[in-house]
């Protein structure tokens, strides 16, 4: 066979993909899935199947790649990861060799192919890395504005420092938890009344907050940094997250360090990671960054990526209702200019760290990333599918992130990050 450029769009596989499929063959995320038969091992995602790398490793479909062949059947991402960009990206390539229409060496093999292939509905999916280290940006100038003008002073709504570098903080990687996984409604202090002590008791004001996150290959050592031209060799791909905010948690506690209770409950993360390599055809660049930052963040190439996003609440028993849809351009500072910040001061980053974008809101109120901006604290609440208002998120409701890119005919997508909040614990 020829040559095969990954993302050319007329790329066709023998397995079938249906149209509006998140997984063609330009995608080929990668996973960690299970089955009731099969232990958690790597996977990646064709249309609706899953396709078990460590079936083809076995098979000896994936020798010559230079990739440890335990990888495939680890259960995580990392030890694969710890090949670097060039590793992923020749297993990438290789994936897209084996699933090629005109390639018969699996197309043509029925017995391993059926065991190769396995329905997505019949697959358990798991958190994909060994998360070591979170951090969450804070990089949409609109959600910074927004929150800025509910909080502070319109005309100064962004702090002083917001425009000169990617605002960040570290949060929990343990309560980073994979699509499907509840989140019980988190417990803590609150101070309802300002003239009055806090109280104790469950948030009253749940959010969801809608973020990309990259994860990470491994880093150089510590006390050396990452350049803004460098970074891109150092992401591995992204996942879609929904970083869950007790708003009023968060409204008593901030001061001085930050958030800290009302967010490492839980954040949520879709569970297929599509590469970088995999969204390189939907580049674009980001909004005009005035003033020009700092000489090692500034960039003149395109780092930000068009990707679609959306929200939806379901309440219990009832139907979705879509409140929010998005877009990763809006992000003022790109994961480029996020890492290179992350590292300039000598902080080393290591295999399946990963960091968040922040709230990604963009310029219209029907865009804005989370539900302190969309009912605009409380004082606009949204109508539901069952006729019900929300400002706040509900017990029984199901939040759901969808993200896509699409261009030249090809859809290249995230898949969802759903969780549906249960009560606190008693």
């Amino acid at each position: 066979m020829p040559v095969i450029e990954a993302n050319d769009p007329s790329l066709q596989s023998w397995a079938e993909v249906p149209a509006d499929s998140d997984f063609p063959i330009q995608n080929l995320p990668l996973g960690i899935f299970s089955t009731a038969d099969r232990s958690a091992r790597v996977g990646t995602r064709i249309g609706d199947r899953v396709v078990d790398l460590a079936v083809l490793a076995d098979a000896g479909l994936l020798n010559g790649l230079d990739i440890d062949l335990a990888c495939y059947k680890s259960c995580v991402l990392n030890s694969l990861m710890r090949h670097g960009k060039q590793g992923t990206r020749r297993l990438r390539a290789r994936l897209s060799h084996l699933l090629h229409a005109d390639n018969p060496e699996l197309r043509d093999n029925p017995d391993l192919r059926t065991q190769a292939l396995v329905s997505a509905d019949h697959v358990i999916m798991h958190l994909p890395v060994n998360v070591g280290d979170y951090t969450d940006f804070y990089s949409s100038r609109e959600h910074a504005t927004n929150v800025g003008t509910m909080f502070r002073d319109p005309k100064n709504a962004l702090l002083p420092n917001w425009l000169h570098l990617p605002v960040g903080y570290h949060g929990r990687a343990s309560s980073i938890i994979p699509s499907g996984q509840p989140v019980h409604r988190p417990m803590g202090q609150t101070r309802p009344d300002p003239e009055a002590p806090p109280v104790f008791g469950p948030s009253r004001r749940l959010d969801f907050e809608l973020e990309m996150a990259f994860i990470t290959y491994s880093g150089k050592p510590l006390g050396e940094r990452i350049s803004l031209d460098e970074a891109e060799e150092h992401i591995f791909g992204l996942v879609l997250f929904n970083d869950w905010s007790a708003r009023d948690m968060q409204t008593w506690e901030y001061v001085p360090l930050g958030p800290f209770l009302a967010k490492n409950f839980a954040s949520s993360i879709s569970t297929w990671v599509v590469t970088l390599d995999a969204l390189e055809p939907f580049r674009t660049s980001g909004p005009a960054q005035d003033p020009t930052p700092l000489p090692y963040l500034h960039q003149e190439a395109p780092h930000n990526f068009d990707i679609d996003l959306e929200v939806a609440i379901a309440p219990e028993h009832a139907g979705e209702t879509v409140v929010c849809r998005s877009n990763t351009k809006y992000l003022y500072w790109s994961m480029a200019q996020q890492l290179a910040h992350h590292t300039v001061n000598g902080c080393n980053i290591r295999s399946g760290d990963m960091m968040a974008s922040g709230t990604i809101s963009g310029p219209e109120a029907s865009s804005y990333g989370s539900m302190l901006e969309l009912a605009w604290k409380g004082t606009k609440p949204l109508k539901m599918s069952d006729g019900s208002d929300r400002s706040f998120i509900q017990d029984g409701d199901t939040v759901v992130m969808r993200g896509h890119a699409q261009k030249d005919g090809v859809r290249v997508g995230f898949g969802e990050v759903r969780a549906k909040v249960l009560p606190p614990h008693a």
